[in-house]
């Protein structure tokens, strides 16, 4: 889609699923689904909202469109122009910063040859340097569409840049091998028996 696309509509299976999201909220309360159906409208538009989808959105939950656009300006994770295929968000914040961020994000710079909010010219990758993504203990981290990718090194990094060039879905989660889910690097230390 362009990058002011003047229509939007919901395919007959994304309108099933709004149905199922407005479900979920009294009559009176509909304004209340704005969020999942931004969400499910930026997923059937390539990862971005052009303000025909924010209108319907509006329509659909009846609402004048300016409250729709001061959800999806306010929220990052709503984007309001085109986005690469794969959208590279790395975390900077504290947490990341201080177990190597910058290298993360330097690495991506480089194998991308892009800066923070830019696209490669074939579309393939958008970077952009983010505010917490919430998994601190697994710093340094970025997330991949969906995906997040944790314990990063400026090595591991490239390798997951590398195989996304190619086409692959590197395994998301801890890079470093060692750590299950959210647990210490060093294991459990605590809570260690049944009883």
């Amino acid at each position: 889609m362009s990058d002011n696309a003047e229509t939007f509509a919901f395919t007959a299976e994304n309108l099933e699923a709004a149905k199922v999201i407005l479900a979920k909220y009294p009559a009176d309360r509909t304004a209340s689904a704005v969020m999942p159906l931004l969400t499910l409208a930026q997923r059937q538009n390539d990862n971005w909202l052009p303000r025909a989808a924010m209108d319907a959105v509006a329509d659909m939950v009846g609402l004048e469109p300016i409250r729709v656009y001061e959800v999806a300006t306010f929220y990052t994770m709503y984007n309001l122009k085109p986005v690469g295929k794969n959208f590279v968000q790395v975390c900077t914040n504290i947490s990341c910063l201080l177990k190597g961020s910058d290298d993360v994000f330097k690495v991506c710079k480089e194998k991308l040859g892009i800066n923070s909010g830019e696209t490669t010219p074939d579309g393939q990758f958008t970077l952009l340097e983010v505010e917490c993504l919430g998994a601190c203990v697994n710093a340094p981290m970025m997330q991949v569409g969906d995906d997040y990718y944790e314990d990063l090194t400026a090595e591991t990094t490239a390798k997951i840049i590398d195989a996304l060039a190619k086409g692959e879905t590197p395994p998301a989660g801890s890079q470093a091998g060692k750590r299950v889910g959210c647990q210490p690097a060093g294991g459990l230390t605590t809570l260690l028996g049944e009883g």
